[in-house]
């Protein structure tokens, strides 16, 4: 916690970190499926032995040879749309945006219903902005979704909440390049540094940070344990990032802000009061 830059902005992924919208995405990812060899994907999907862990081999595995998602996945209700694309399609930036735009059609079908991921969320969003942080949305949803869940989330419109908003179809290209997030520091007028957070619960969005050169805060809300944290940020060459600190809830993130304004606020006083000792040893 001592290397963490305090945040003067906080951007927040949406669903599967301030909402739980998985029975939408899941519809929508059933209805996508079988339109992959239409659409010139099911050729495209990765070669297993390319994958990162032997997980992600047979999810492709299966995924080519029944055009669906395994049940357990959906079960699960833990790995979003974005992973699995990322699992599917790995470097082909290409076919990521063909998913994307196929999956945002389906899910236009499915959308409408939108819940807290955790109850006390909005209260953990005005506290970080009682401590005069700006809080933001990156996300690779579509602008129209995401106004739409904004308007109804916990029985209550939370857009005025946010000071920036950027999403999938407001940038060239989604997470986890740093376009989105890029974009949103720009309405901002910021520019990214480690003094920018970004919370999301996925790989791609601690790549999407790092990419962007802010602080990445991994959100592991489907509560990984350790063995499976470490298989999916391995820290290798070709697998290098790494989220710079990991949080189960959004009160623990509300806490870590907290510390870390608190532990800078006393360094300044301690060398402010080092600064004053030298002068009068000086005299």
């Amino acid at each position: 916690m001592h290397s963490l830059t305090p945040p003067k902005i906080i951007l927040f992924d949406w669903h599967g970190t301030l909402a739980d919208t998985y029975d939408a995405m899941y519809n929508a990812l059933d209805d996508l499926f079988p339109r992959l060899a239409a659409g010139g994907l099911l050729d495209r999907l990765m070669n297993p032995e390319s994958s990162k862990t032997l997980e992600d081999a047979k999810l492709v595995n299966y995924v080519r040879k029944y055009q669906k998602l395994p049940p357990k996945i959906k079960v699960a209700r833990k790995v979003s749309r974005t992973d699995i694309f990322e699992v599917l399609f790995g470097p082909d930036e290409e076919a990521k945006h063909i998913a994307h735009e196929l999956y945002s059609e389906c899910y236009r079908c499915h959308y409408g219903e939108v819940h807290l991921f955790e109850e006390d969320a909005r209260q953990c969003l005005l506290e970080l902005r009682g401590l005069k942080i700006r809080i933001g949305i990156a996300t690779n949803r579509n602008r129209d979704f995401l106004e739409h869940e904004l308007q109804i989330i916990g029985q209550s419109s939370w857009a005025d909440l946010f000071d920036t908003i950027a999403c999938g179809d407001d940038a060239s290209s989604r997470k986890p390049a740093p376009d989105i997030i890029l974009k949103a520091l720009q309405q901002l007028g910021a520019r990214p540094d480690l003094s920018c957070w970004y919370a999301g619960d996925s790989t791609t969005d601690t790549i999407s940070a790092k990419l962007t050169g802010i602080t990445s805060i991994f959100y592991n809300g489907a509560h990984w344990d350790k063995a499976w944290l470490d298989k999916i940020f391995p820290g290798t060459s070709q697998y290098p990032h790494k989220p710079d600190f990991i949080v189960e809830r959004l009160r623990n993130l509300v806490e870590l802000v907290e510390y870390c304004l608190d532990h800078c606020n006393l360094s300044r006083q301690t060398s402010l009061l080092g600064v004053g000792t030298r002068e009068q040893n000086a005299s």
